[in-house]
């Protein structure tokens, strides 16, 4: 594009298109298009050989009504050398309505698709988990149960509700968790309840007809610790034995 230019419309729409284009550049291209003569008026970031008095090739724009939409895409696009691009045109109206220009804006994907991929090559495993390791590891099942159930619904732990709530713990009882001592103090905190609460759920979990428990669980809540037997009297810190009053002796007197 040069930089001077008789055309009212590219110094009208020029600090726009800069605009875009330092902003995406230099992975986009911004083409200003005269939709009056379908030639190409100003272009920033060009990917192809194309400059300005190029055929434009837009179509007969002139039949679209004042009521048709104004902007168009994101559409794909593809260059020759085999890049794709992702594209939005806005067709730019005068006073009376009637098309005068047309702005594309054309990005490159293909830097985008390779941090897409860069990061998904990262995210994803590669190799399978090593069974020997994992076997005995109640709580890796407990978080693929608890997890997989709420990828699935789309919900938090703290929005579950009482009915998703039972189904986890029917999954976890199926999959031996519950089976396990001190699994239920864990599955109340994955699941962001109290274990009263994961006691109560288990307890109407058994009393659904139909319902076939895994191991029974110990429902009961754990015990309190025994209270610390009182001191002995005498065996208090820094008490001294030898200091208790005793009896005074009976003097003996001569007859």
């Amino acid at each position: 594009m040069t930089a001077e230019t008789p055309d009212p419309r590219v110094r009208a729409w020029s600090p726009v298109c800069q605009a875009v284009a330092l902003l995406l550049g230099p992975y986009a291209e911004v083409v200003l298009h005269d939709a009056v003569r379908d030639e190409v008026l100003a272009i920033w970031n060009p990917m192809t050989a194309r400059a300005p008095g190029d055929p434009s090739l837009l179509g007969e724009l002139d039949r679209l009504g004042p009521s048709a939409p104004d902007v168009y895409g994101p559409y794909a696009k593809l260059l020759p050398d085999g890049r794709r691009l992702s594209s939005v045109s806005a067709v730019l109206r005068d006073a009376d309505g009637t098309p005068s220009a047309v702005l594309c804006v054309n990005l490159d994907r293909g830097p985008l698709e390779q941090a897409s991929a860069l990061l998904a090559a990262f995210a994803a495993p590669t190799a399978p988990r090593p069974a020997p390791l994992f076997e005995r590891d109640w709580t890796e099942r407990m978080n693929e149960v608890i997890g997989g159930y709420v990828r699935a619904h789309g919900r938090p732990p703290e929005r579950l509700t009482r009915e998703d709530r039972i189904a986890v713990l029917r999954r976890l009882d199926q999959a031996g968790v519950l089976a396990v001592r001190r699994a239920v103090p864990a599955v109340a905190t994955a699941l962001k309840v109290s274990r009263s609460t994961v006691y109560t759920l288990l307890a109407d979990l058994r009393a659904v007809p139909g319902n076939a428990p895994g191991p029974e669980p110990d429902l009961a809540p754990e015990p309190e610790p025994a209270p610390e037997p009182a001191p002995e009297p005498g065996s208090e810190p820094g008490s001294d034995p030898d200091s208790t009053p005793r009896p005074a002796a009976r003097s003996r007197t001569t007859r």
